[in-house]
């Protein structure tokens, strides 16, 4: 059955804080709007209802009788739907677990896994962002963030997750076409996938050969890229060469849609880790549940 008659909603909220205050200016300066449209609201009001609420004076105001009367229960109204209203959105909040990382982890690592998580967990509600180049993980506003760190910020908890590890990758119709590939010699006549230098964070082929002590070649050609999930799907269509992280391209290795061209590969300090902030306290048990899921994912490696 239709709630009625009802009155303009905007009109109660305004005579409310009005009536409150006895004060047309404070209640527009509780409500971010000017003393005008709160006297019209309520001037809308008393129509409404053909009923005056307010008398008013040149120095003061104060509610008539029936004003009395209905300011009470419009008060006592308003705070019922305010109160559920703050239950309901606690509850989503408690209920909904925020986590910032890369878009490269994210599309290759997270985002492939989470619907086991979502169909075990179907009353949490995940919430994924990506954020590349971050300067500074405390003000990510997040529950958990997953990122490649060369060094660990101080100024979140951090568990590491896995260590980097990164070798050469290539469609396995790109190596047909070249195989003579044999060691990393033989790099310099492919095309390779240069991830453009501002991904500064990742290693890029020169510091590749140099931490694995071969003066860098020059390559037969390059791509530029500047999004490294486009280039690992670069790598996927043949296009060339790519460097792989471990635990990112696990899957495409498995499925066989990339495979190793040769066997060298660089192992360095630097980590994928899990983040969250310090002063966060204790988690909520859909961050802690989340958590405990995430840990359970990590990779076994020989």
């Amino acid at each position: 059955m239709k709630i009625q008659p009802l009155p303009p909603l905007n009109s109660l909220v305004a005579f409310e804080a009005a009536a409150r205050h006895l004060s047309f200016t404070a209640a527009a300066s509780e409500l971010s709007v000017t003393q005008g449209a709160i006297s019209r609201q309520v001037r809308l009001l008393e129509e409404y209802l053909g009923k005056g609420l307010f008398e008013r004076t040149t120095r003061s105001m104060r509610l008539t009788p029936t004003g009395t009367q209905y300011y009470e229960t419009v008060r006592s109204a308003l705070l019922d739907v305010a109160k559920a209203t703050g239950e309901i959105r606690h509850w989503r909040g408690a209920q909904q677990v925020t986590v910032a990382t890369s878009t490269a982890m994210a599309s290759l690592w997270l985002l492939p896994k989470v619907t086991e998580f979502q169909r075990a967990n179907e009353d949490i509600d995940l919430r994924i962002i990506a954020h590349d180049h971050v300067k500074s993980y405390s003000r990510l506003e997040c529950d958990l963030a997953l990122y490649y760190c060369r060094s660990t910020p101080n100024d979140m908890l951090v568990t590491p997750l896995f260590r980097e590890e990164v070798f050469p990758v290539c469609s396995p119709e790109y190596l047909a076409k070249h195989p003579e590939l044999r060691d990393i010699d033989q790099l310099a006549g492919c095309t390779w996938l240069w991830l453009e230098d501002s991904q500064r964070d990742w290693i890029g082929w020169n510091e590749w050969f140099e931490r694995l002590g071969s003066k860098p070649p020059e390559p037969k050609r390059r791509i530029n890229i500047n999004s490294y999930s486009m280039l690992v799907q670069s790598a996927l269509s043949g296009q060339g060469i790519a460097l792989g992280w471990l635990n990112l391209v696990d899957s495409h290795l498995q499925s066989g849609d990339l495979v190793r061209p040769i066997e060298a590969s660089l192992t360095t300090d630097a980590q994928f880790c899990l983040l969250e902030p310090l002063e966060r306290g204790r988690a909520r048990p859909s961050v802690r549940l989340f958590h405990a899921w995430l840990m359970d994912q990590l990779p076994v490696h020989p």
